[in-house]
């Protein structure tokens, strides 16, 4: 009778920690940051901070725009240096930012229109490797998703 209880105790010990066991080691999906909007926030640019950007483009890819939030937090004003796609159908943009403030690009309220680019290499659904640096930073490349006017908030964004 008693190597039956243990038995059961065993076993259902058993059970237990193999169905929670995986939680034990895990890491929480909660703790994982990520860019809850259809752009992304880059990481590591430097002294300013990028946010939600994306690439709005026709179906062809001829030209785009880019809308983004860039972010300086610091006493003096920034510029965020970038450089779109790879080779030599590479394209250069800055963005200066004064002290302390936000820069919408593709902020109607604020008269700040989209960042305006020529032909890129790719279309909607895809990505494009932009360099993004800012300070003294060393800056980083991050893939930008490129997406299409067919959601009615990004229509006027549309080239």
């Amino acid at each position: 009778m008693k190597s039956r209880l243990i038995a059961s105790v065993a076993l259902s010990a058993a059970v237990l920690l193999g169905t929670s066991g995986c939680a034990l080691v895990s890491t929480q999906a909660t703790q994982l940051p990520y860019s809850p909007g259809d752009g992304v926030n880059i990481p590591d640019s430097g002294p300013l901070k990028v946010r939600n950007v994306v690439i709005i483009s026709d179906a062809e890819g001829e030209a785009a725009n880019m809308i983004a939030a860039i972010v300086n937090e610091s006493d003096e004003p920034q510029t965020l240096n970038l450089e779109l796609g790879e080779g030599s159908t590479a394209q250069t943009a800055t963005v200066r930012v004064g002290a302390r403030e936000t820069v919408s690009l593709g902020d109607s309220a604020e008269n700040e229109p989209p960042l305006a680019l020529d032909a890129i290499d790719g279309v909607p659904g895809s990505t494009i490797p932009v360099y993004f640096q800012s300070g003294d930073s060393e800056g980083v490349l991050y893939q930008v998703p490129v997406l299409d006017g067919e959601l009615d908030y990004y229509g006027d964004f549309q080239p």
